[in-house]
């Protein structure tokens, strides 16, 4: 049924090119962001470029968490979800939700991190001992908790033995490792640069979490549903931001502002930040390191390991379902 849906939806598209129906038939397009999450498309969103591309009002709605805006797209609250993060995309179609992959918002590693309060001396080489019976406060269900839990395994921290708080966010994340009480606070964005500058440590940077495997990236999803009602302002949302891609990787420097402005952070941090950041481009998502393969096993790979270690109780056989990139093969 996916695959006659993905067909149908590359149908759908040829026919709105050839003028056979209005090309986009919405009134408005709601899209979910983060704040304080600075990426190259926050020039299009600031200057009101997708806007003007779609032909219709985009409304750009900020969420604390990828699993709020999965929640949201069920819902039907939100039509587009940018930069989301894949471990709640893909916990949400493990339990059977109608979402869809249809890009690669931004690729990034120290920017998703877990801080530890000085107090503990908490190091990777003895995480083990000094992490025993602490909190760690944390998102659970994201990308984030997901690294969060294959660290310590490496690690050889016992997850029995420490308690895992659910955050309520970036903000929340930073206060609560402010107050001593808790050992180690894990977010991402502004959050991380936040909890080191008040003086926390990384346990693990974000190069040796790569070297053990853990692959960090977020992605632009939708659902099921509004891919086949509006495969249209799937594919022009995909190209507003593909230029914007573009123009960002030939040269940042004249955009820094309006991207600190549009992420709600001042020039320094938001620097900081994007020098962690890439955001690929058109080609680089359709390669076989990303939307042709990749993306699918890493979501298969994230699943069979929360099994294992007991969060949900199965995975799916195959995720290659819930990515189409029909949408992205029409951007020029």
């Amino acid at each position: 049924m996916k695959r006659l849906l993905a067909v149908l939806l590359v149908i759908g598209l040829v026919a709105a090119s050839c003028g056979g129906e209005d090309e986009i038939t919405l009134d408005e397009l709601n899209v979910a962001y983060f704040l304080e999450w600075p990426t190259a498309n926050q020039v299009a969103q600031a200057e009101m470029t997708y806007d003007e591309a779609l032909g219709v009002t985009v409304n750009w709605i900020p969420f604390a968490s990828g699993g709020d805006m999965a929640q949201a797209m069920e819902a039907g609250d939100i039509d587009i979800s940018y930069s989301q993060g894949l471990t709640p995309f893909a916990n949400f179609v493990t339990s059977g939700s109608d979402l869809l992959i249809v890009g690669v918002a931004v690729s990034y590693a120290d920017a998703d991190n877990c801080v530890a309060h000085p107090d503990y001396g908490v190091t990777k080489e003895n995480a083990a001992e000094t992490l025993a019976g602490q909190g760690i406060y944390t998102p659970l269900g994201n990308v984030t908790h997901f690294k969060l839990l294959k660290m310590l395994e490496h690690l050889g921290v016992d997850t029995d033995s420490v308690e895992f708080i659910q955050s309520e966010g970036g903000p929340a994340a930073v206060a609560a490792l402010d107050t001593g009480d808790i050992a180690m606070a894990c977010a991402f964005g502004g959050a991380v640069n936040r909890m080191i500058e008040n003086g926390g440590n990384l346990v693990m940077t974000g190069a040796e979490q790569e070297a053990i495997g853990i692959r960090v990236f977020d992605i632009i999803s939708t659902t099921g549903t509004f891919a086949a009602e509006h495969p249209a302002a799937i594919t022009a949302f995909l190209q507003v931001t593909e230029d914007a891609n573009r123009a960002y990787n030939q040269d940042r420097e004249p955009f820094i502002d309006t991207i600190a402005g549009a992420a709600n952070m001042n020039r320094a941090d938001t620097i900081a930040l994007l020098d962690a950041f890439s955001f690929p481009e058109k080609d680089v998502q359709l390669s076989d390191d990303w939307l042709g393969g990749t993306v699918q096993a890493v979501m298969k790979e994230q699943m069979d390991f929360f099994v294992g270690i007991g969060e949900i109780d199965s995975a799916l056989g195959s995720y290659e379902d819930f990515v189409d990139t029909s949408f992205l093969e029409a951007v020029n």
